[in-house]
């Protein structure tokens, strides 16, 4: 239960489940329906024991062979007192390492808000999904814009800058494909964009299934390499 070092964190869920008749790993950032569950759930804000929980999940699919599936959604990780002292910075790192070597498909998908390295702890993954209206960056637009001009209500000129939106990161080559969502939005049909996102995991999970294990920890690492590349004109 939990980390089984500490405590068991709500904002991160995971468990066994069936894809396509096949036995997958699915863990995800969790931030409640209402006030009392978002309060519970630390509005999907993860202490480390829910990254240990997290890696503690994976190790287990790994060691019977299963793909893992990752659900993104979570504005970071928690930044209070407690989880610094207990290692917050630790256990992201650690996901991170350990991700990155593990021997089974690994798919992520941002459903929601992917936020720094609390969103990164469960997205090193061998093929990245996007929600078409959700989005994956280092800092909230907010946080940008109060840091780099002392002005919170520059969010919007923060946003452009930041590239965040399921597009840009698509243009970018940071994320391998957009999961359309229903008119309006996925909270407008959840189950409409659920039967979308697991078409989309069933397919590329399946790809990823014909691949070695030692092929696919080198195509990931590969992969996260080539992020960040340029070149200047």
């Amino acid at each position: 239960h939990g980390d089984r070092l500490f405590m068991d964190d709500p904002a991160i869920v995971g468990g066994w489940a069936r894809l396509d008749g096949h036995s997958v790993m699915v863990i995800g950032h969790q931030k409640g329906r209402d006030t009392k569950d978002n309060l519970r759930r630390n509005f999907g804000m993860p202490h480390p024991e829910g990254y240990r929980k997290a890696l503690r999940l994976m190790k287990l699919a790994a060691k019977f062979g299963a793909p893992i599936v990752t659900l993104i959604d979570t504005p970071g990780a928690y930044p209070g007192l407690g989880a610094e002292e207990r290692g917050q910075s630790e256990a992201i790192a650690r996901n991170i390492l350990e991700m990155s070597l593990l021997p089974v498909p690994i798919v992520a998908a941002v459903i929601g808000e992917g936020g720094s390295g609390g969103a990164l702890a469960l997205g090193v993954a061998d093929r990245i999904l996007m929600l078409e209206n959700s989005v994956y960056s280092v800092i909230s637009p907010e946080g940008c814009a109060a840091i780099l001009w002392k002005d919170a209500a520059q969010r919007a000129r923060a946003a452009e800058a930041l590239k965040l939106t399921s597009q840009d990161l698509l243009e970018l080559r940071l994320v391998d494909e957009i999961v359309a969502e229903p008119v309006g939005g996925a909270h407008l049909d959840p189950d409409a964009t659920g039967e979308a996102l697991r078409a989309a995991l069933i397919r590329h999970v399946g790809e990823l299934r014909k691949l070695r294990a030692d092929r696919l920890v080198k195509r990931r690492g590969e992969k996260f390499a080539a992020m960040g590349a340029f070149t200047e004109a």
